[in-house]
């Protein structure tokens, strides 16, 4: 298979920084509070939320001509869980919490993020490895 994109990026740890090769990406990185971090950079699970909702948007909004509906309006806020996995180390969970327009039916809207689902990269990275809810909101 042939990459039509690689994306390169190098981080020193979860209190560090984390840049991509093109200098595109810069942030510091640092421990959530909840974690016994200071909280006062990003982490993995925002940058992998930022990602997520990212991806499973645009790939929305490349089958949604496909079913002859307009999703120019929609939004995705994804919500990335880590919890320890009972196994000495941790796991992921997502959420991903959809907004329509109102003019799509819930019968449509079901449709739509299933087939969106089955398109969108990063489900098919996660699926059977990380629980993953659509939510339509």
């Amino acid at each position: 298979m042939t990459n039509i994109y690689t994306a390169v990026a190098t981080a020193s740890g979860r209190d560090g920084r984390a840049a991509s090769s093109d200098g595109r990406l810069d942030v510091k990185l640092s421990l959530p509070v909840e974690m016994g971090g200071d909280g006062a950079g990003t982490n993995p699970e925002q940058l992998f939320a930022a990602g997520y909702a990212a991806c499973f948007a645009t790939s929305m909004k490349l089958v949604a001509p496909r079913k002859n509906l307009d999703v120019s309006d929609a939004s995705v806020t994804a919500e990335v869980g880590l919890s320890p996995n009972g196994a000495g180390g941790y796991q992921l969970d997502v959420a991903l919490r959809i907004s329509l327009p109102p003019h799509i039916t819930p019968e449509a809207a079901q449709d739509l993020l299933a087939a969106t689902h089955h398109v969108c990269p990063y489900s098919n990275a996660t699926r059977g490895n990380v629980p993953v809810r659509l939510i339509l909101e």
